[in-house]
């Protein structure tokens, strides 16, 4: 099946379905299932997008890379035997629209709500995904009230990066705002952030753009609608608890995640959206 010059639906060899985008200025994958992009090349640069070697692509299973849509928690929730970061991950999304024009190819994709467990999720409500492939990767989650009473959620934009070298890697941008980590804070972050131990900072009053130093350059990090971030890196220990995840990968990667969470919650009253945004590019 072929969407435009640039976009046909491909499948894994386990069966998952992702359109993959060949276009002038970039290459991309973006899966159904979860409406996940795992790839984003811009032409003449090297890919965004961290997954890792380990990945299997199974039918129900988040990929271990890319960007992972949390919806509509972030974390744990507090009904310990609810999926953990929600259930938009692995739920095949609907196909709404492919477009190109010289400039762009935008891909637009639906989580079909009659999938979705009345329990976990009892509002009237529509969530699109919209990703903009440029010479950057633009990725808007929009949710709209369809009901007549408000309803909340947290969210996130699970993003992974890749690295050469954790340990030669900072984050910048961060100054100003506020974190938890491991249930303890808010700190105040003052400085850069480097890398040598398990991190897990939920940050909170952060600055709209953040640029990760890597030795192969430098990527900016952009959000909307969003007050709210997660940096993580699992590190030595827990690197060997993860699923689909190599012990020493921990060393080529880090996630920082645009997101509603904390103070910075999404409300939406009847009748009106929100989109949670994120701009990712090279300098």
């Amino acid at each position: 099946m072929e969407f435009s010059d640039s976009v046909k639906l491909a499948r894994t060899d386990t069966g998952l379905e992702y359109f993959d985008v060949k276009s002038p200025l970039c290459q991309a994958k973006i899966f159904l299932q979860g409406a996940q992009i795992t790839e984003f090349i811009p032409t003449g640069k090297s890919d965004l997008m961290w997954v890792s070697a380990d990945e299997d692509y199974q039918e129900g299973k988040s990929v271990r890379g890319g960007i992972p849509i949390c919806w509509p928690w972030f974390g744990v929730h507090e009904n310990a035997d609810w999926p953990a970061h929600g259930f938009a991950r692995k739920i095949v999304w609907r196909a709404e629209q492919v477009t190109e024009t010289p400039d762009e190819v935008r891909i637009s994709l639906s989580l079909p709500m009659m999938q979705v467990d009345k329990q976990f999720w009892p509002h009237d409500s529509k969530l699109e995904v919209e990703f903009i492939l440029t010479e950057q990767l633009e990725v808007r989650l929009t949710n709209t009230n369809l009901g007549d009473a408000p309803f909340s959620l947290t969210q996130a934009l699970h993003t992974y990066f890749p690295t050469s070298d954790i340990k030669n890697t900072t984050v910048d941008g961060l100054q100003g705002a506020k974190y938890i980590e491991f249930g303890e804070g808010p700190f105040d972050q003052s400085d850069k952030v480097s890398f040598a131990r398990e991190t897990d900072m939920v940050y909170t009053q952060a600055a709209p753009l953040q640029c990760i130093h890597t030795p192969e350059g430098i990527i900016e990090v952009g959000r909307e609608n969003s007050t709210s971030c997660v940096l993580w890196n699992p590190w030595i220990e827990k690197s060997k608890r993860l699923s689909n995840f190599q012990n020493e990968e921990y060393l080529g990667m880090l996630c920082l995640e645009a997101a509603n969470v904390l103070e910075d919650i999404a409300t939406v009253a009847p009748g009106q959206s929100h989109t949670l945004a994120t701009t990712i590019r090279w300098r």
